[in-house]
């Protein structure tokens, strides 16, 4: 059975951090691309950071130079380190794991920057 289970998330003043996990299992995690995706209240949802199974990086503009994506392939484990927070990064944060054989999803956590 397939898990992908994201924590870290909660309320947080603005210019504070967050550590999100995601930690999987059932999958070849090692070849997996990991991705971040957020979806505000009456948004769609939107890729905001991606590492491959290589390690390379990709982030969406909004949060470049704030957020760091990591991988721990040891630990079946994706991490988005989220620093200098705003209020309109608040967000459920969706973790996604997909490669050329699997496309899954976690159920999100919910992360709130607000004074």
């Amino acid at each position: 059975q397939v898990q992908l289970v994201e924590s870290g998330g909660g309320l947080v003043q603005p210019g504070g951090t967050l550590r999100l996990s995601c930690a999987s299992s059932g999958i070849i995690f090692s070849i997996a691309t990991m991705e971040w995706y957020r979806q505000a209240p009456g948004n769609q949802r939107e890729l905001a950071a991606g590492i491959s199974s290589g390690g390379r990086t990709n982030y969406a503009d909004s949060v470049k130079g704030r957020f760091t994506i990591s991988r721990d392939n040891a630990k079946n484990t994706v991490y988005l380190q989220m620093n200098s927070l705003k209020p309109e990064d608040t967000a459920v944060y969706y973790c996604r794991a997909r490669s050329g054989y699997y496309n899954y999803w976690g159920q999100g956590t919910q992360v709130t920057v607000s004074s």
